[in-house]
């Protein structure tokens, strides 16, 4: 006789929708196995880029059969009381009965959170594969290009409305220090913009681009010409080059003009070298945020660097004030050159959000 089995409740089966739409499927091909959904997903933007929508014990998702809770333990249940008529014993089928109400379906589990990006790195277009290569190379051909460098040819091609289809076929990669580390996806078609502001006509080695964003599933090798990289759907890009930057930083008027921004490049590209910095822990996305939003860290440095002492630690800590929110302190070490005595001080960051935040000002800060 099979009856459901008391303290065992059948479990919900959960069904996850292909997670991303790429911009064009291999012929005949197969859909992507799922992977985790991203959430928060313009709904306005379907050629670009599309977030799966996670179903816990729904109905069928994009060709999906989903199993509906309670379904198979029904099942049981039925074929239980069956046999309990058929052989004459009427306290069986009450059992099943009473076990089938006893132990309601389990409740649906709960969603990952999503993981923030906030990364520093260099964007770069790429051509997904041989034909839109070739077509790029013809709307260069037909384009005004003559006494342009490549480089100027391309930004050419790529600003020029009538190419817009040639910016949603590429495939746009985010590396840092030389890795490819990201591959790009615009939340909304508007954001290619920025993507296209990030190809400079003239290319430099201190040119730098902020991505902020969620972090996706892995890109397959058809999306990328091979590339396999995490995906990075972006809702904010900063670009600009190191020396504008740093020459926008306000100087303290007791600092040496010269001396300020050497030291300013210095802590900036300290911060970017830190050990696998992709932008994807909270403790990066403080750490960068603070490089390119937060201008006190730079003064403190050529401050400190006047009194001979040496930068010689940042760390980040969770902050005990965090309660509901991730809070977290930035701590910078300096450390005197001749005596060796360390003076530290810390800002405190919000990483809750996706767009982190000042909560106090950079103060001394001292061990507990």
């Amino acid at each position: 006789m099979t009856t459901a089995v008391p303290g065992n409740p059948p479990q919900p089966t959960l069904a996850r929708a292909d997670s991303i739409a790429v911009l064009r499927q291999p012929s005949g091909a197969p859909p992507e196995s799922a992977a985790t959904a991203m959430p928060g997903a313009g709904q306005g933007d379907a050629p670009y880029v599309q977030f799966g929508q996670v179903t816990h014990a729904g109905p069928a998702v994009s060709g999906v059969q989903t199993a509906q809770p309670g379904a198979q333990a029904g099942r049981v249940a039925e074929q239980g009381g069956g046999m309990a008529a058929g052989s004459g014993c009427s306290s069986c089928a009450g059992d099943s009965a009473s076990h089938s109400h006893a132990h309601p379906p389990a409740a649906s589990a709960p969603q990952e959170p999503p993981t923030f990006v906030y990364a520093i790195g260099r964007i770069e277009p790429r051509f997904p594969g041989l034909g839109i290569e070739k077509e790029f190379a013809q709307a260069t051909g037909r384009a005004a290009t003559a006494g342009l460098s490549d480089r100027q040819a391309a930004h050419a091609v790529l600003t020029d409305p009538a190419n817009r289809y040639l910016v949603r076929q590429l495939c746009w990669v985010l590396t840092i220090e030389g890795l490819d580390t990201y591959v790009l996806r615009p939340r909304d078609g508007g954001d290619l913009d920025m993507l296209v502001e990030a190809v400079r006509p003239s290319a430099g080695r201190q040119d730098v681009d902020v991505v902020v964003g969620f972090l996706g599933p892995l890109a397959g090798p058809e999306v990328c010409n091979g590339l396999v990289a995490p995906q990075l759907a972006f809702d904010q890009v900063y670009s600009f080059d190191t020396a504008s930057f740093l020459a926008a930083i306000p100087r303290p008027e007791e600092l040496d003009e010269e001396q300020f921004r050497a030291s300013a490049g210095d802590l900036f590209a300290r911060i970017g070298q830190l050990a696998d910095n992709t932008g994807a822990t909270d403790e990066h996305r403080a750490l960068n945020y603070l490089a390119v939003r937060y201008p006190a860290i730079y003064a403190r440095a050529a401050q400190q660097f006047a009194r001979d002492t040496a930068l010689t630690n940042v760390e980040v800590r969770p902050s005990r004030l965090a309660g509901i929110r991730k809070i977290v302190n930035v701590v910078f070490t300096y450390t005197h050159r001749a005596t060796a005595v360390p003076e530290r001080f810390a800002v405190k960051v919000d990483v809750t959000e996706e767009f982190p935040f000042l909560v106090s000002d950079l103060a001394p800060y001292y061990d507990r």
